[in-house]
């Protein structure tokens, strides 16, 4: 996700920041973070499901979607 789509997101939900567009860098922080851990719970989720190696390339695939 870019960052004007996080913020146009934030905008959506109601965040107002008093700032301007400068203000959403934490915003933008925060987003990145909960998205990395999304991330690797999915990654995990696909990994438990039987263990086969093939199954490392899906995660593998998940966690370089943050790499973009």
């Amino acid at each position: 996700m870019t960052k004007e789509e996080m913020i146009e997101l934030a905008k959506q939900a109601g965040w107002q920041y008093a700032h301007g567009e400068s203000g959403y860098e934490a915003l933008w922080a925060f987003g990145k973070l909960v998205a990395e851990k999304e991330r690797e719970e999915c990654a995990q989720t696909v990994l438990n499901i039987a263990g086969f190696k093939e199954y490392e390339f899906a995660a593998n695939s998940i966690r370089a979607r943050g790499q973009e």
